[in-house]
């Protein structure tokens, strides 16, 4: 599909539809609703949807009222999608992502448009727009934004949503992805009136007594293979029961093993709904991405991926810590 005929499509106030993964989180909510915010403006009828909940953390961005989400409005959902003229399919690659949602966007007739970062895309959109160098799904939204002729639509609330994409996803501008471009990019947001301090604030200054104790829980029992430079951080089902852990509560925890000088590579594995989800981070060129592709049915980023067990949690780890401790030199 030509730019040309989106531009087209969208500049005739088209019923348009924003899906994110599973679990947004920053960067999914960020960008979806700040280019939800603009297609508005530009007088576009937009739904974003997104398959499972989130972190309330994230409930301060404009637009967080009318999000439709999978097992709570799932008529209103499907009916979206199927009258949809277009269809963006932000910050993630492939439909198993997005679960049950991902049936309804392959049979759905409207134009699909993928706006993403991760690394190797599957193939079923009309419009794809891939870069595996971006910091974050919302750079790249302000970038389209920008090509459409549209960055003057970017007001303050709009720029805080794609700030909050942006900051989440680069760890608050520290990680290798951050580039001239994406500073760039945020003293412009910031111009746009956005409040960068405040946008900080809603996210890393919202702790419950209940996380901050969890946290304190798996930094205590967290265990450091020194010679490899990788940390493990775990928390079972029955620590879910026993910290009443809520959606957002375990946000994060992984990059505290990064922390230290000479680790490299960071690895949370927690117990939920009868299987183990795996958070990956490392420095450097340690390649986490290719990691959790090959053992792990996961991947995302060289530096930060995801992955899967449907083993136990004890059995996860210790396959884990097998695959680290051949790697002998």
């Amino acid at each position: 599909m030509e730019f040309r005929e989106l531009q087209s499509i969208l500049n005739n106030k088209a019923r348009v539809v924003i899906v994110t993964h599973k679990n947004p989180d920053g960067d999914a909510m960020g960008s979806s609703l700040g280019l939800a915010g603009v297609l508005k403006k530009k007088g576009c009828e937009v739904k974003v949807i997104a398959p499972t909940e989130y972190p309330t953390f994230l409930n301060w961005i404009k637009g967080n009222e009318d999000v439709l989400i999978w097992g709570n409005h799932n008529t209103l959902i499907k009916k979206n999608i199927s009258q949809a003229e277009l269809i963006f399919c932000l910050d993630f690659n492939a439909l198993h992502r997005i679960d049950e949602v991902g049936d309804l966007v392959f049979d759905a007739e409207g134009k699909k448009v993928m706006i993403d970062h991760h690394q190797q895309p599957d193939d079923f959109v009309d419009y794809m727009i891939s870069n595996t160098s971006a910091s974050s799904t919302a750079e790249m939204v302000y970038e389209f934004v920008e090509s459409m002729g549209d960055e003057d639509l970017i007001d303050g609330d709009i720029g805080e949503a794609l700030y909050c994409g942006v900051m989440t996803d680069t760890g608050s501008f520290r990680f290798p992805s951050t580039t001239q471009k994406t500073h760039k990019i945020i003293s412009q947001i910031i111009a746009k009136g956005a409040d960068h301090s405040m946008v900080h604030r809603r996210i890393y200054d919202s702790n419950t007594q209940r996380r901050l104790k969890l946290l304190g829980y798996c930094l205590m029992n967290m265990e450091v293979l020194d010679k490899h430079k990788v940390a493990i951080l775990k928390i079972s089902k029955e620590d879910h029961k026993t910290f009443n852990i809520q959606k957002g509560d375990t946000e994060g925890v992984v990059n505290y093993g990064l922390s230290m000088s000479h680790v490299k590579c960071s690895v949370f594995f927690r117990e939920d709904d009868g299987i183990v989800k795996i958070s990956f981070r490392s420095k450097d060129n340690y390649d986490v991405n290719e990691f959790a592709r090959k053992h792990f049915n996961g991947g995302g980023h060289i530096n930060a991926a995801g992955g899967m067990s449907k083993n136990s949690l004890e059995e996860t780890v210790q396959k884990f810590k097998k695959i680290i401790l051949s790697q002998d030199d």
